[in-house]
C-alpha cells in the first residue's frame, strides 16, 4: 500500500514539470503576440531611452548572476586572481622592461589622451 502513494507522486511531479513548461510557453506566445501589436516605428526618443535602460538592467542582472555563479565554486576565484597577476607580470615584462619601451608606453597613453580628451 505504501508503494501505490510514492507512484502516482512520481506521476505527479512529472506532470507538474510538463504543466509548467507547457504554461511558460504559453506566456512566451502571448508575450511575442503582444510585442508584435506593437508599432515600433512611433517610438520616440523616451522609448529608446527606456529599452537601452532596460537592456542595461537585464545585461547587469545577468553578470551579477556569472559572477556570483563563480564565486560560488571555492577555488575558481582564487585562480581567476593568480591569472590576473600573471598577466600583468606578463604584459609588464614585455612592455616595461627596456627604457625604450617603457618611453613607447607613455607616449601610447599621451596620443590616446590627446585623441580623446582633445
Amino acid at each position: 500500500m505504501s508503494d501505490a502513494p510514492s507512484e502516482s507522486k512520481e506521476g505527479s511531479n512529472t506532470t507538474q514539470g510538463s504543466g509548467f513548461s507547457e504554461r511558460s510557453g504559453e506566456v512566451m506566445n502571448k508575450l511575442n503576440e503582444t510585442l508584435s501589436k506593437i508599432d515600433w516605428t512611433q517610438m520616440g526618443k523616451y522609448g529608446k531611452a527606456a529599452g537601452i535602460v532596460a537592456i542595461v538592467i537585464l545585461a547587469q542582472v545577468l553578470i551579477k548572476i556569472v559572477i556570483d555563479t563563480i564565486n560560488f565554486f571555492p577555488i575558481l576565484p582564487g585562480l581567476l586572481e593568480l591569472l590576473g597577476v600573471v598577466v600583468l607580470c606578463q604584459w609588464c615584462w614585455q612592455n616595461l622592461t627596456t627604457s625604450e619601451k617603457r618611453n613607447a608606453v607613455v607616449e601610447k597613453v599621451q596620443n590616446l589622451r590627446q585623441e580623446y580628451l582633445g
